[in-house]
């Protein structure tokens, strides 16, 4: 696809062609009925159509769930031993059951990762070029208020990289919109508009904005499944920031022809485009360690396997027989709709008998980063809310096993903030008991002495060398793996550069993680007080947030490292000592997450190849071709235009937008909405379409842009007053 320059983009106009090419295509639907968590009946399992293939990995299986258990019962055996030199109290068998949960949530990772770490060690080369696929795909890309430039530049690169493997004539690409912004919808018409003629005749790109986002992003999907989904074998499904290679493409196409039995196979995406510090600490965490743990949770789940929402492929029919999701009876935070729908998805197409399962080695599979600590903890209290919320589908009935442990991971992966705090309140208690509080002389059992809450300092040492050891070994595995292949390693710097990321991945991991432990904790103790999350829309973009923003979110956590560590040394310099790494990630909250979201940072660690990626080494084509096409089709300057504006200024847009409004129901007699009325009164006082812009407010334009009649109001508004 040859480039075509901001002007142009800028002067592109949709031609009477358009009046005969729809926006969509005619719809074929598809039935999604609701399904039941309360009720199944086994007998409406499919039977494998290749059972030789199913078979399920118990070795893997023993070696990741047994190794984790026994080494949690060694743990909690040390610990027992560490805190029962003479009795053991309340408090110490209360730290005792605390640091046996934390410690198997961290055993089960390293046994996981181990398995990994084996797996990519032995692994071999992916497969060869696809020659030929029989069905159709689609693409669909669901976005919710984005840039425009962002998310088309990004399609536009995935189209045409699909393109160059001979292949496209296969796929499709369907872009939903759940919008609410009224300057963001028209935008991404015009952005749709102007990309399809640039492509031409066969462009086989779609767009649809659906006028309210029922159910969020789960009901976006299933709107377009029930509606369209009856033209398309399968669907590949991206987020926002999704970035796939079309050989990616090609073969997670050509693997669910190949396999008759899988519902939803998920690729490995790796984070890309990231320039902020604390993004580029995400981005080469993700690169260096992610494929150790993924590879592991791959080889354990066999087709048990998990879905995370996007850069995978489903079987349509299967997705919509089976995926159709019942709201959970009561009020959100438990209640309402489901928020992580994904991992139900992956439930729900699984016990129909459909298989779900990874392929870690599938390269060419990206996405995008929360820029600073603050966006991350945004996205992070509405994935806690949709992690805990399952806790209430759990028990569902007809769920495999390894479909529940993937949900118990999810809610232990923010409960475990809440256990680690209250770990160390319990750790300072004794500590506080040993120091000021008088020894027990009567208990229940008959002594000849006092009973004092005392520790094998010994052990403790050797116990807590073991804890760091199991938590940072798959830090060490992926570094591994990536220091003797040596292409990754020259791209990713060389070896000293990747050892010093390494490190300084690992400090400022360390750093930030009792600020993210107070976050996430607050984020369980808010849903469990029943405070519900909205949904907005994340923040892509590198930049800073301003100073007193992070003051007012961090202030908190900077006064409770800092009552801490007085507290801490006042009682005693080895509990200071102790928590000195706690106690420093919180005074310095506020500078950490200043320079969370400096890109000046960022960039001055690129220059110097540190945290450096193989990706930003060599990086992929399609990623310079989207960067590219993005900083072009900025310029086209759709983003920065006021929507109604954009509509009064251009007729053949404005017939365009009417084309792609749903046919209007008509409206019962004696009633009137309000907001409709209003802004209908506004349109016919303005005498100028600026009166309309000044006026209106953002639901009053949303309104108007759904309604035909009341954009024919605003098309008859002269530009400028009149001269009398």
């Amino acid at each position: 696809m040859d480039v075509v320059s901001p002007d142009v983009l800028q002067e592109t106009r949709p031609t009477e062609r358009l009046r005969t090419e729809p926006a969509t295509p005619p719809e074929s639907p598809l039935i999604m009925p609701v399904q039941s968590f309360r009720s199944w009946d086994p007998a409406q399992r499919r039977k494998p159509a290749r059972p030789e293939s199913w078979a399920t990995p118990w070795l893997k299986r023993l070696f990741v769930f047994g190794g984790g258990m026994a080494l949690t019962a060694y743990g909690a055996w040390e610990m027992y031993n560490v805190v029962s030199v003479s009795g053991t109290t309340s408090l110490q068998y209360a730290l005792l059951v605390l640091f046996t949960l934390n410690f198997s949530w961290i055993a089960l990772a390293f046994t996981s990762a181990l398995l990994g770490f084996f797996g990519l060690l032995f692994s071999r080369p992916p497969a060869e070029r696809i020659e030929s696929l029989r069905h159709r795909t689609v693409v669909v890309m669901p976005i919710y208020n984005e840039s425009t430039a962002r998310t088309f530049a990004a399609l536009a690169a995935i189209r045409e990289s699909v393109e160059a493997t001979g292949l496209g004539a296969h796929f499709d690409y369907f872009i939903v919109s759940d919008t609410t912004n009224p300057d963001v919808w028209i935008a991404e018409e015009r952005a749709f508009l102007a990309l399809r003629q640039r492509l031409g005749p066969d462009s086989r790109v779609y767009y649809r904005h659906r006028p309210k986002n029922h159910h969020r992003k789960a009901g976006n999907i299933a709107d377009f499944v029930t509606r369209w989904g009856g033209h398309y074998e399968q669907m590949l499904v991206l987020d926002a920031d999704s970035l796939m290679t079309g050989t990616c493409i090609v073969r997670l196409a050509a693997a669910m022809e190949a396999d008759p039995d899988a519902g939803i196979i998920q690729s490995l995406p790796l984070i890309i485009n990231r320039n902020t510090f604390f993004a580029r600490l995400q981005q080469f965490a993700a690169r260096v360690y992610g494929p150790v743990i993924a590879t592991g949770l791959a080889m354990w789940s066999g087709r048990d396997g998990n879905y995370w929402g996007h850069n995978a492929i489903i079987r349509t029919r299967a997705f919509a027989e089976h995926c159709g999701l019942p709201d959970l009876k009561g009020k959100p935070p438990f209640g309402g709709h489901v928020l992580s729908h994904d991992f139900v998805e992956a439930a729900l197409i699984r016990r129909a008998g459909w298989s779900v399962y990874m392929l870690p080695d599938l390269t060419g599979s990206y996405e995008e980063s929360p820029p600073s600590l603050i966006d991350i903890s945004v996205r992070d209290r509405r994935w806690c809310q949709g992690n805990l919320q399952h806790s209430r589908i759990i028990g569902a009935k007809g769920f495999v096993l390894p479909t529940r442990q993937h949900f118990a991971t999810g809610i232990m992966g923010y409960l475990a903030s809440p256990f680690w705090l209250m770990q160390l309140v319990v750790g300072i208690l004794i500590v506080l008991q040993v120091n000021y509080a008088r020894p027990e002389y009567f208990t229940q059992e008959f002594t000849l002495f006092p009973i004092w809450p005392r520790f094998d300092p010994e052990r403790a040492l050797n116990l807590f060398a073991l804890t760091m050891a199991i938590l940072l070994a798959p830090k060490g595995f992926g570094l591994i793996l990536t220091l003797v292949n040596a292409k990754l390693r020259r791209a990713g710097g060389g070896a000293f550069r990747l050892i010093l990321s390494a490190l300084l991945e690992i400090l400022f991991s360390a750093f930030f993680a009792p600020i993210m432990m107070l976050i996430q904790s607050g984020s369980v103790f808010q849903i469990l007080l029943g405070r519900d999350t909205g949904w907005n829309p994340q923040r892509r973009d590198d930049g800073s947030i301003p100073l007193k923003d992070i003051i007012r979110r961090h202030r908190i956590h900077t006064a409770m490292g800092v009552v801490t560590g007085i507290s801490a040394f006042m009682i005693a310099t080895s509990l200071f000592a102790w928590m000195s790494p706690t106690i420093v990630g919180l005074v310095l909250a506020i500078p950490l997450s200043w320079a969370s979201g400096q890109l000046a940072i960022g960039l001055w660690l690129k220059r110097r190849k540190l945290l450096l990626t193989p990706e930003e080494g060599e990086p992929p084509a399609v990623a310079t071709r989207a960067n590219a096409l993005q900083a072009e089709f900025a310029q086209a300057g759709f983003d920065d235009a006021d929507g109604l504006q954009a509509l009064h200024a251009d007729p053949v847009l404005r017939l365009a937008h009417e084309e792609m409004l749903p046919q209007a129901q008509p409206r019962r007699r004696g009633e009137i909405e309000p907001e409709r009325a209003v802004a209908q009164a506004k349109l016919v006082d303005a005498e100028t379409i600026e009166d309309a812009v000044a006026w209106l407010k953002p639901k009053e334009r949303m309104v108007v842009l759904h309604d035909r009649a009341l954009v024919g109001l605003l098309a008859h508004l002269p530009a400028e007053r009149s001269a009398a």
